[in-house]
């Protein structure tokens, strides 16, 4: 019997499920043993499930063709299966909630994709570079459901991923002001151009609820626990503008800064390539060993050359240069799916086995 902790996938269907998949298959710690889905996916194997919907560029594990698929809904049984689980679930926000929190109350740890909790005060959102601290929130989490090792934890948006560390790495100049515009790509919808034609060649100016998530979330991620809630930070404040683009993978941003100290650009190039935190230092399985990099070409980062740097973990950064309105602007990029998504949930839970919160039942 492997001594992996075994890793039940709800939604584990849908795109964001199949990465998880992927990206879980020979993990070092984990092991993907349980798969739940909607209830029309239940009984078949994964294989047959899936079918002809499979949307990674990898093809689908041996390991995990022949799972047979459980009802999400059925929650006391598949929890009997697994150590923990990773939330993808396709529900409405309410639903997605109530079920995060049923999995939790059977003492089994959900690590989740979903916004449904991001705003929860006893739940933390955390990119783990940023903001490990917020784990400890769990005690009290754990004491309002009634666990000993049941809870919830999520990652936030994948939007904020190709700026928000990048703030966080400048934070003793004190950003003040902050103009984002997001160029999305459409994986973030779980689609592909196979799904979604009416993207090629395409722009769309609005990706619903994104702008507000982008300009809100970073906060929350910068906040502090304040008598068993995360109260988030006054500032600095973002302003945000959400765009679909024809690219399958990678959410690049355009960013405006302004500073309380004004840096010079040796000092915000520098402070990106040493920027580290705990995933780093515990070397973290899936943690890149250069969370950022920096692109001194005028024409990078590029979705094509960069979306896949450190496996899909690290964030791109170039163009730092002085701007006549606000003191620097900057572009980012981070791919969606990878790092904003499954492969930010997995580095979660890894930093969550790291620190004692998720063990073998």
């Amino acid at each position: 019997m492997s001594d992996k902790l075994k890793v039940g996938i709800l939604g584990g269907t849908g795109m964001v499920g199949q990465r998880f998949i992927s990206l879980l298959e020979n993990h070092p710690w984990f092991e993907v043993t349980t798969i739940a889905a909607s209830p029309r996916s239940a009984g078949k194997t994964y294989a047959e499930a899936v079918g002809d919907r499979w949307k990674m560029t990898t093809p689908m594990p041996e390991a995990v063709k022949d799972i047979v698929v459980m009802n999400v809904n059925e929650v006391e049984k598949v929890a009997a299966e697994v150590d923990f689980v990773f939330s993808a679930v396709d529900m409405t926000k309410e639903e997605i909630k109530k079920i995060e929190e049923d999995y939790a109350k059977t003492e089994t740890p959900v690590v989740s994709n979903n916004s449904a909790h991001r705003w929860t005060p006893d739940v933390p959102m955390v990119v783990p570079e940023i903001n490990p601290e917020h784990m400890n929130v769990i005690e009290f989490q754990k004491k309002r459901l009634g666990t000993t090792r049941g809870f919830v934890a999520v990652k936030p948006n994948c939007s904020i991923q190709s700026y928000a560390p990048v703030l966080t790495a400048w934070k003793e100049f004190e950003p003040v002001e902050v103009v984002a515009t997001t160029y999305q790509a459409i994986s973030g919808a779980g689609k592909t151009f196979k799904d979604w034609p009416e993207m090629v060649e395409n722009i769309i100016p609005y990706i619903g609820g994104e702008e507000e998530k982008s300009e809100m979330e970073p906060l929350r991620i910068w906040g502090k626990i304040e008598d068993g809630v995360i109260k988030p930070a006054d500032g600095p404040v973002i302003t945000c503008q959400c765009i679909r683009v024809p690219v399958l993978n990678g959410h690049t941003a355009a960013v405006f800064v302004k500073f309380n100290k004004k840096p010079t650009k040796e000092q915000l190039i520098e402070k990106l390539r040493a920027f580290r935190g705990v995933p780093q230092e515990l070397e973290l399985p899936s943690a890149p060993k250069q969370f950022i990099q920096y692109l001194e070409e005028d024409n990078r980062p590029q979705v094509q050359l960069d979306v896949d740097y450190e496996n899909g973990m690290g964030v791109s950064v170039g163009r730092i240069r002085e701007d006549k309105v606000y003191d620097f602007k900057f572009v980012g990029l981070s791919h969606n799916t990878v790092r904003g998504a499954a492969g930010g949930a997995v580095l979660c839970a890894e930093l969550l086995k790291a620190q004692g919160y998720i063990t073998k039942k």
